[in-house]
């Protein structure tokens, strides 16, 4: 039997079972299940070797389908790509919690860090500063910044659900939990080995320089400095911090604001693609200048729809899953594939350049996350680049018609509907 007359098998049977809602059983040797070396559990003919009677925590596995029965699409095996919030140690003080995910916990993710953070009502996260660039977008409630550039213009300013900020390396800020929930929101650094357990603080640097040092620095007696904690600080219960507007007046410099604010709306944006698939919103140093390295979309995927086929060139992919669920599959030379699971609160990684595609599988929308180290967002499609090559050259390759390709989108709709 040819390739090309094994893969013509099944494809009427398969579309018929998906018309029906029916999951098609895939034969060894057919088109969706690649033979050489025959992989999937439709290749695995002894009963015994389908079961599992070992050790089960059927409360995790249940969770990973695409894992205990992967499709026979997948080959060979892969650094895993999935990791979570959910079983990530929470960290909490008077004031709020943070959990994180880093490359200790994540090999894979070497670009990107992660932090998901609360701060209750007036929960302030101590001032403070970083040797990495950090971005982040609220998931709920209300929360002021403040931050200090290098040529010495400060910004204070509140931000919402479904705003952004992002404070360059090395400039210090603070945040605060406003209103009657706080705020609850998701950092990323720029550097995967990044910990919000291990920042540059305010109070650690004070307690740990000589009184005389700090009387001459300031130009106060050292003694205006003896009840200093001797504990840092790091999440605590901080009073109102009243008006915006009066934070705002009293913090003026002569020079004036920063070039370009910290903070962006992304979730008030117009979406940059919109399809009856979902939608996608792009982030970058484009619309939002002070993000000068790391870009973000936030895609929204309607139940049956997908995040079409695709790479980025220029950057690893970071994702954090805010709602629904979800599976992709990551292709890689080799040839390699993989298939994983998604869920609200869990991070998925793909290598710059790896073909991927990220399906709903819900019975609601999907909202994630993609995060970039790069100054902008880039990305391939893959229909993209076949109706945009000539159709003979298409033909030649995948065996298929040129009515077939005429079907193709060829608009990079990013997100395709069911």
């Amino acid at each position: 039997m040819t390739d090309l007359s094994r893969r013509k098998m099944l494809v009427g049977a398969a579309a018929s079972a998906a018309a029906l809602g029916v999951a098609a059983t895939a034969k060894a040797a057919t088109f969706g299940n690649p033979d050489r070396p025959p992989e999937g559990i439709v290749n695995a003919l002894s009963p015994t070797s389908r079961n599992d009677p070992g050790p089960q925590n059927p409360a995790i596995a249940n969770q990973f389908p695409s894992f205990q029965n992967p499709p026979a699409t997948d080959i060979n095996g892969m650094p895993l790509f999935w990791a979570s919030f959910n079983n990530a140690h929470k960290r909490y003080q008077n004031g709020g919690w943070a959990r994180e995910v880093t490359q200790d916990d994540f090999a894979i993710s070497e670009d990107i860090s992660g932090v998901n953070m609360r701060l209750g009502t007036n929960g302030t996260r101590e001032m403070h500063w970083h040797q990495q660039a950090e971005w982040a977008i609220m998931l709920d409630g209300k929360c002021r910044i403040t931050i200090l550039d290098e040529q010495g213009r400060p910004q204070v300013a509140d931000v919402k659900t479904g705003d952004l900020w992002y404070f360059p390396p090395g400039l210090p800020h603070s945040l605060q939990g406003l209103g009657p929930t706080g705020a609850e929101f998701l950092l990323a650094f720029d550097n995967g080995h990044a910990s919000e357990f291990n920042t540059l603080l305010l109070t650690d640097w004070i307690a740990h320089t000589p009184p005389d040092v700090l009387a001459a620095n300031f130009n106060v007696p050292a003694d205006a400095f003896k009840n200093i904690p001797v504990d840092n600080l790091w999440i605590f219960q901080g009073t109102d911090p009243g008006p915006l507007e009066a934070a705002q007046r009293s913090v003026a410099s002569p020079l004036g604001l920063p070039e370009h604010p910290f903070i962006f709306s992304l979730g008030d944006m117009a979406p940059t693609k919109e399809t009856k698939g979902g939608s996608v919103r792009i982030a970058d140093s484009r619309n939002f200048k002070a993000s000068a390295n790391v870009a973000a979309a936030l895609v929204t995927v309607k139940p049956g729809g997908m995040r079409e086929l695709h790479w980025h060139p220029n950057a690893d992919e970071w994702q954090y899953y805010i709602k629904g669920e979800a599976r992709m599959t990551v292709f890689d030379t080799g040839p390699k594939a993989a298939t994983a699971d998604f869920r609200a609160g869990d991070i998925g990684y793909v290598k710059k350049s790896l073909g991927h595609y990220v399906q709903n599988t819900g019975d609601t929308d999907l909202v994630f996350l993609e995060i970039f180290k790069a100054d902008h967002f880039a990305e391939v499609s893959l229909s993209d680049w076949l109706t945009h090559t000539p159709k003979q050259m298409i033909m030649d390759h995948l065996h298929v018609t040129e009515e077939t390709i005429a079907r193709f989108p060829n608009n990079r709709p990013d997100v395709m509907p069911i």
